[in-house]
């Protein structure tokens, strides 16, 4: 098909010519000058036209080039632009479409602004108003303010071009009372120059989103001014930049994929963003994210989704083809315990593209004067970590933080455990206004009340590097006189387990908790399950986990297999002792998980023989091991045998 001319002289006509570019559609944008031309990003299949036209001037444009259509993306002010396009395309007999700005949002927060019709009114209002006044209505229309008494006291800001200053200066406006600069600005900028001039009034166009007209009125507020607002002229015929891509898609027989941006915000309040996700967030049709992410976009007026659920996410893109340019909003950086790893695995068909954020360790580490290039970092906000431990094996460790009730319990436990000296550092609510950072011990932490939106850095100078133990010897566990696993056959048995650093195991016939403790240790961000049926026994694996300061293991009181029926699924099982019951606590196991490894000590010959017997069910290893400690007689010392035990190994 033939190319698609846009008049553009907004920023909805160069993102549209973006948009035809990215799809292979061939456009011709026409600016009306050399300055309009250098807005324009460098974009394939786009061919630039500078220069003026007349109505009679378009319609010969149009004859000679054939196009397919016109979109008609002039400035709502431009109305005689308008009205030469039409008439040309009408004459042409080429399809005209005429982009409509979205209507501005920013009027609602305002209850001192003043609306009139025109640059006349707003100079008439202006007539017996004192004070200084900044006027944002662009360089072609300065005559009726200079009819004003006291000229000296208006400050213009208009583009940064040789034909603006040189229409200025035809007026006779003083140098010092002209600001060239090139829009739109954010609202601090726009009330630092009404500050700098110290004017009590803005006259401004209702230029809409794309005009930065929200952030000048917002501004206006801030330093005190009143805003005059010249209405746009009343368009009721045209389309929104949504429906005229939609609509070109279709007459090109193109079906386009959103193109998509997820962005870190940071901790959370838009000073912490960075000026890329801001401007991206600006130039998006919506805005997907959840709850708190949505503040930033819901202020700028735009269209939102509500969501963290990537497969929701996913079905609600698909459902919804008129957003076209999306941003998803994460907390924080993509890149630290973020959901974009999931949700990009739901988006793999369409563009995306990643913005990093600034993340809650370097912007609370920053607050707190201390480095984090040797600190741990993790999370325990919806996810399970083994925090004791990280604490315990670490000087200093930072934590995304989950619910106030589960911090709280970390806090108890540390206290039971001994580590009352660790210095906590909570950031509650960064970036907010109500931001408050505590600094305290566990047990002073555990009476203050916190939001659900904290972090926190543990201080422990009396750390213990992590050692990597098998075989903890025998004295250093509380046993009375309750059976325990010889430190040899512990060994053996943990490394045929298999295990992981997060697998979930039973330890059947927990006796002192030896093995328990050594399975907890192994499996740091798992859970242990230490199974007896003897009162003392497991108390005395209670005291065990105290003294290792094991928060991953659970003690549970009764006989196997009816003990196992409500544990969570394992991935491996250690049997100790079962009572009689081996056959039927396996059966459970492999009911629960049919992959479930497990390791069987025997000493008892019935026990071997039940073992054996169950070879004919299941595939199994097994090897019976005999260890001989040196014990010292007289000036002598004697390998003194203990029983042999066997190993049995059930895949």
């Amino acid at each position: 098909m033939n190319a698609v001319l846009i008049f553009a002289g907004t920023s909805e006509g160069r993102e549209l010519a973006s948009f035809l570019s990215r799809n292979r559609i061939e456009s011709w944008v026409s600016v009306a000058t050399e300055y309009g031309e250098t807005l324009l990003p460098k974009e394939e299949n786009t061919t630039v036209v500078t220069g003026y036209k007349d109505q009679q001037e378009i319609r010969l444009f149009l004859n000679e080039h054939g196009f397919s259509c016109v979109v008609d993306a002039t400035h709502p002010y431009a109305v005689k632009a308008t009205q030469h396009i039409k008439a040309a395309c009408e004459s042409a007999g080429v399809p005209y479409y005429r982009l409509l700005r979205e209507e501005e949002h920013g009027l609602a927060g305002s209850d001192r602004a003043v609306c009139v019709a025109s640059v006349r009114e707003a100079a008439e209002y202006l007539k017996d108003k004192e004070g200084n006044v900044m006027i944002t209505t662009g360089s072609k229309e300065l005559a009726p303010y200079m009819e004003l008494s006291d000229p000296s006291r208006l400050y213009f800001r208009v583009l940064p071009t040789a034909s603006s200053l040189e229409l200025c200066t035809a007026q006779n406006i003083s140098p010092k009372n002209v600001i060239a600069m090139q829009g739109p600005f954010g609202r601090e900028l726009n009330a630092a120059l009404i500050r700098q001039f110290h004017c009590r009034y803005l006259v401004t166009k209702s230029s809409g989103q794309a005009g930065g007209f929200e952030e000048k009125i917002q501004a206006c507020e801030d330093a005190g001014a009143v805003p005059v607002v010249i209405k746009r002229p009343e368009e009721t015929e045209g389309y929104t930049a949504k429906e005229i891509r939609k609509l070109l898609l279709e007459q090109y027989g193109i079906e386009e994929k959103a193109v998509i941006t997820i962005a870190g915000i940071g901790p959370g309040s838009e000073n912490m963003m960075t000026s890329e996700v801001l401007q991206k967030l600006s130039e998006a049709d919506v805005c997907i994210g959840s709850g708190r992410m949505l503040e930033a976009a819901k202020v700028r007026g735009m269209a939102v989704f509500d969501s963290y659920r990537p497969e929701e996410i996913k079905e609600w893109i698909k459902a919804h083809p008129e957003y076209q340019n999306i941003m998803i909003l994460m907390s924080g950086d993509i890149g630290f315990y973020s959901g974009t790893k999931k949700l990009m695995d739901q988006l793999e068909e369409y563009p995306v593209t990643l913005l990093p954020g600034i993340s809650s360790v370097s912007a609370f580490c920053a607050k707190l004067g201390i480095s984090w290039d040797d600190m741990f970092l993790c999370s325990v906000h919806g996810r399970k970590q083994n925090l004791i431990q990280k604490i315990r094996s670490h000087r200093k460790v930072f934590a995304l933080l989950g619910k106030e009730e589960e911090f709280h319990r970390l806090c108890a436990l540390m206290t039971e455990f001994g580590m009352e000296d660790v210095t906590i550092y909570i950031g509650d609510s960064l970036s907010y206004g109500q931001e408050r950072i505590f600094k305290g011990t566990p047990r002073t932490a555990v009476k203050e009340k916190f939001s659900n939106l904290c972090c926190a850095v543990f201080i422990n100078e009396r750390f213990e590097k992590k050692k990597l133990l098998l075989g903890i010897p025998e004295e250093q566990f509380i046993r009375d006189k309750v059976p325990m696993t010889k430190d040899e056959v512990r060994c053996i048995s943990i490394a045929k387990l298999q295990m992981e650093q997060d697998s979930v195991v039973y330890d059947i016939g927990a006796g002192t908790g030896s093995v328990s403790v050594e399975l907890a240790l192994a499996a740091e961000d798992g859970m242990v399950y230490a199974v007896e049926k003897k009162p003392l026994a497991a108390e005395l694996i209670g005291k065990n986990r105290d003294k290792f300061c094991l928060s991953n293991l659970e003690i549970i009181e009764g006989t196997a297999p009816e003990a196992l029926l409500n544990l969570p699924v394992p991935t491996h099982a250690f049997i100790g002792g079962s009572s009689g019951n081996l056959k039927e606590i396996i059966e459970v196991l492999k009911r629960k998980n049919p992959s479930v490894r497990i390791v069987i000590n025997a000493i008892a010959l019935e026990t071997v023989a039940e073992i054996a017997a169950l070879g004919r069910e299941y595939q199994i290893e097994i090897v019976q091991v005999q260890a001989a400690k040196a014990k010292k007689a007289g000036n002598y010392h004697l390998m003194m045998g203990q029983n042999p035990v066997t190993i049995a190994v059930i895949e």
